[in-house]
């Protein structure tokens, strides 16, 4: 058994405080009371939030409900959401996913929400499973899904015009891995992460979308500039391939580049700067490996792919991320996103393409997204059937 192998086993047999407890050299530890956390409000396994120009949040719901939280309430549910593909199953990663607002918004009203649809037909029979999950897989779940993303004018309380702009293809029977954050880049082009599926091999295919960073306008056309536009075989909406389960993205504010945070195996969680038409190598390569034990080379033993900033063993599951530039923490600069694994905040201080340090700070809940406020506090959701959205500031007596 190689040594990467046997941490991620004992890893797995100790509690969550247990496992944070035995970071890299470089990993700050910090306690739950070094940050101050005040409850704002309650919903169903909130997973996607986006600051509206005046200040409003829009936050969804898995199960399919889109509110908006202003002057310290939600509101009802907006109307005309899309129908989402969701069972409320322990463990179901579809449903309404992330949400984003158009860059024009003030004059355009529009919005963007990416889901799990349910295809038209039924499968005959229910999936077949993968060994290499190692029985983490639920074989009986016969709904054929796939992800889409909308684009819809906010009126009021309610949904107008919505259009599907983009799906995942194929459609494929059961599993998770929809992936699915949404991003704007500085030219107002829509990054879409999409999940390979839990199906592997579509990860290295050009005749899919699935496992890849997508790249469309925000009307759903595809860019002229994009890396496979013109090429027989390839669909036009690829940016970069090889992908697994990106649940993490943001832009820097100085470069324009695209950071996500990318969920391993059984170990091997991943930190990657994307670049146009990079391969990063799922399923050939990964620095974790397979559920049922069988290995996958290493990153380093295949130089043609796109190797990791940083990567994680045991796992942290990184979800939601932001670029912080406010004055409130002294984190100006710093990547931050959540982690599920860990129930914690993690804070990375970067030079250049590289970590320099990391700081995790105990939130003692499964963090799902992040954003920002106006006034430098960080709001963030919590991934629970009674979920919390926090706003999070410097506890009294920190230091600045």
């Amino acid at each position: 058994m190689n040594s990467r192998i046997r941490i991620a086993l004992i890893a797995a047999t100790l509690p969550v405080l247990a496992v944070a407890q035995a970071p890299r050299s470089d990993t700050t530890l910090s306690p739950s009371n070094s940050v101050r956390t005040e409850q704002l409000a309650t919903l169903e396994y909130p997973w996607g939030m986006a600051f509206l120009p005046d200040g409003r949040l829009l936050i969804t719901e898995k199960p399919g409900r889109l509110r908006i939280f202003a002057n310290g309430k939600l509101t009802e549910p907006i109307e005309n959401v899309p129908k989402v593909a969701y069972n409320g199953k322990p463990g179901e990663q579809g449903g309404l996913l992330d949400v984003a607002v158009d860059p024009e918004f003030d004059q355009n009203r529009r919005i963007y929400l990416s889901y799990s649809e349910d295809a038209s037909q039924k499968a005959d029979k229910p999936d077949p499973g993968d060994p290499r999950f190692g029985g983490n897989v639920d074989t009986t779940d016969n709904r054929t899904m796939g992800g889409a993303v909308t684009r819809a004018t906010l009126d009021g309380n309610r949904l107008t015009d919505t259009q599907v702009i983009w799906r995942q293809e194929p459609k494929t029977v059961g599993r998770g891995h929809f992936g699915h954050r949404l991003v704007f880049g500085r030219d107002g082009t829509l990054f879409i992460t999409s999940g390979e599926r839990m199906r592997f091999d579509p990860a290295q295919s050009l005749t899919s979308n699935l496992g890849k960073v997508v790249r469309i306008n925000r009307d759903g056309t595809i860019p002229n500039d994009n890396p496979f536009v013109g090429r027989p075989g390839a669909r036009g909406d690829i940016w970069s391939l090889g992908h697994r389960n990106i649940l993490s993205a943001a832009i820097h504010p100085t470069t324009g580049q695209l950071w996500v945070g990318e969920m391993g195996p059984l170990g091997g969680d991943e930190l990657n700067l994307i670049e146009r038409e990079a391969n990063y190598g799922w399923p050939l390569v990964s620095d974790g490996d397979n559920y049922d034990k069988s290995p996958i080379p290493d990153h380093h033993t295949r130089p043609e792919f796109k190797t990791s900033i940083r990567t994680w063993t045991p796992v942290i599951a990184p979800s939601g991320a932001i670029f912080y530039d406010g004055s409130l923490f002294p984190w100006r600069g710093n990547l931050v996103f959540g982690s599920l694994a860990t129930k914690a905040l993690i804070r990375l201080t970067l030079d250049g393409a590289s970590v320099r340090a990391e700081e995790r700070i105990d939130m003692q809940h499964r963090i799902r997204d992040l954003i920002q406020a106006r006034d430098g506090a960080v709001l963030v959701i919590t991934d629970e059937p009674k979920g919390a959205l926090l706003r999070v500031t410097p506890s009294p007596g920190s230091s600045k």
